[in-house]
């Protein structure tokens, strides 16, 4: 069972660009709550609680407890928007979720051990992580703040499928039931052959290739 996280929010009466932009002036992040059938709900959060969670990937794949003004709400980070190229969050969306109902949510993927396995000690071997994150389908007191793949064993040529992957009981890879064409790779561990360049043929004096020595003609 994955960790919760609290978020502290106020609600907000303001909306409209104008009112957003005054919100980020003051250092705010101007934010809506929707979903679980309820009326969608605009808030607000201060700038520095948003940046210190997004360093971590929990707050992007996790459960968060949501706290406006008091009433604590179970949310997942649907979207956001970022600054193109200030270090600013522009907006965010969380949608409510109801603990009885399961949830799609994308979690990042843990490689363990791949410097220890057979493949990362060889050379002339390139381990690929085709996925970092992998969708899952479970009930929220199920989700995994991460999924951990141990590569110790991984040998050059191996490939690691999402059906290998090791999940609890009660947490399922939703594309698995699309049929075996979605069971698609994870990690892979591919020999590289080195191509061997043909020496150049021998030049003259000038640049230009050698001429061949007169044959011998029958008298």
């Amino acid at each position: 069972m994955a960790k919760t996280h609290e978020i502290a929010a106020q609600a907000r009466k303001d909306e409209g660009k104008g009112a957003s932009r005054r919100l980020r002036r003051a250092s705010f992040v101007p934010a809506v709550v929707y979903g679980a059938g309820q009326a969608a709900e605009s808030i607000q959060i201060e700038h520095n609680t948003i940046l210190l969670a997004a360093r971590h990937e929990w707050f992007f794949s996790s459960v968060l407890d949501l706290n406006v003004d008091g009433k604590v709400q179970k949310v997942l980070v649907r979207d956001w928007q970022k600054h193109p190229f200030k270090h600013q969050m522009l907006h965010m969306d969380f949608q409510r979720i109801n603990e009885n109902e399961a949830i799609r949510v994308n979690v990042p993927v843990h490689f363990l051990n791949q410097e220890k396995s057979p493949a990362g000690k060889a050379s002339g071997v390139v381990i690929s992580h085709n996925l970092n994150e992998v969708e899952v389908s479970c009930l929220p007191k199920d989700l995994p703040e991460f999924i951990e793949l141990d590569l110790a064993d991984l040998k050059p040529g191996d490939i690691i499928h999402l059906s290998q992957l090791k999940l609890s009981a009660n947490v399922e890879i939703p594309a698995l039931h699309l049929g075996v064409d979605h069971d698609v790779a994870v990690v892979s561990a591919v020999t590289v052959q080195e191509e061997v360049e043909e020496a150049p043929a021998a030049e003259g004096a000038e640049g230009q290739p050698a001429a061949e020595a007169p044959k011998e003609t029958k008298k």
